[in-house]
């Protein structure tokens, strides 16, 4: 018999993206409310319950509502998309890629915490070289992003595509997050494994799909010997055995003059740059992936996935 899934919030951007990865497939059986009784929460409830896996797409409360129905008694397991559960440690991260252990943690795992797109890419970035030592206490990181505009969700969708309304956004570029408390910094903290906070700096860009992560780093900061092909080499290592998270040659990053954001849009996969002159005294650090793709909802399939494969 298929394993049952029901995607709590199938109806959302990041539902309706599960659904469309999962179209095609005959090895899972999706439960589904229908649309008339999206808001009866017995419905909901029973569906939670009758799952084997529930994908929580949901705003944070909604997701905490959603994890108080699950049953004790059962054997449901849950993936939450939201920021509700990122850093609590009763819940395994979703960024298989991150230590060698962690796809085992998540096949094990009765809770598993997707995580943010924003953070895949700053954590995929920072936390090899924090593993390894290179970086150290006490660095000051900064993150610098731009994501395709999906990533803020139905009212952002419409605010851009609809210019008849009187909230229209109409600029092709904008920051947000500006007082320097975006909700992903806590998780970019814990699972980058920094002893304090990044200063993380949002944008979004007029493209639907895409993201650029940057973390710049000044090498005479980092442990003594650092350089940029070390760097490299660190990242190539932390990756090695798994084609989800492909560490650029030099070589060929050497020869690029632009990296677009929307290169990954569709695919869930992420590619990490290292990018500077060799023998100069910085670097920057490029992670490049779909905000809803290894950020969102390519990443819930394959913690899935794994899951199911336990």
């Amino acid at each position: 018999m298929a394993p049952k899934i029901f995607i709590d919030g199938e109806h959302g951007t990041t539902g309706l993206q599960i659904r469309t990865r999962m179209a095609g497939r005959r090895d899972v059986e999706l439960l589904s409310i229908p649309e008339a009784e999206r808001r009866n929460a017995a419905i909901r409830e029973d569906m939670l319950n009758s799952a084997d896996i529930a994908i929580l797409c949901l705003p944070d409360d909604a997701s905490k509502e959603a994890v108080q129905m699950v049953s004790a008694n059962n054997n449901v397991r849950v993936i939450d998309t939201s920021t509700a559960f990122r850093v609590n440690p009763s819940w395994a991260y979703g960024f298989a890629e991150m230590d060698k252990e962690q796809a085992e943690k998540i096949k094990a795992a009765r809770f598993v915490a997707n995580p943010g797109c924003y953070p895949t890419g700053a954590i995929g970035l920072i936390r090899p070289l924090r593993a390894t030592g290179m970086l150290p206490d006490g660095y000051p990181v900064t993150v610098n992003a731009v994501s395709g505009y999906t990533g803020g969700g139905k009212q952002m969708i419409a605010q851009i595509e609809d210019q008849s309304r009187e909230d229209a956004i109409s600029a092709p570029h904008f920051l947000y997050g500006l007082p320097l408390t975006h909700k992903h910094v806590p998780e970019m903290k814990i699972h980058g494994l920094l002893d304090r906070a990044p200063i993380f700096s949002p944008s979004v860009g007029k493209f639907a799909q895409g993201m650029i992560v940057q973390v710049p780093l000044y090498l005479d900061d980092l442990a003594a010997g650092s350089t940029l092909e070390s760097i490299h080499a660190a990242l190539v290592a932390h990756y090695a055995g798994q084609d989800i998270v492909t560490v650029v040659p030099l070589e060929e990053s050497r020869g690029l003059s632009r990296v677009d954001a929307v290169e990954l849009a569709g695919k869930d996969t992420m590619k990490l740059f290292v990018f500077g002159t060799p023998g100069a005294s910085q670097v920057n650090l490029v992670a490049l992936l779909d905000n809803l793709g290894k950020g969102a909802s390519g990443a819930a399939v394959q913690n899935m996935d794994l899951m199911l494969a336990s």
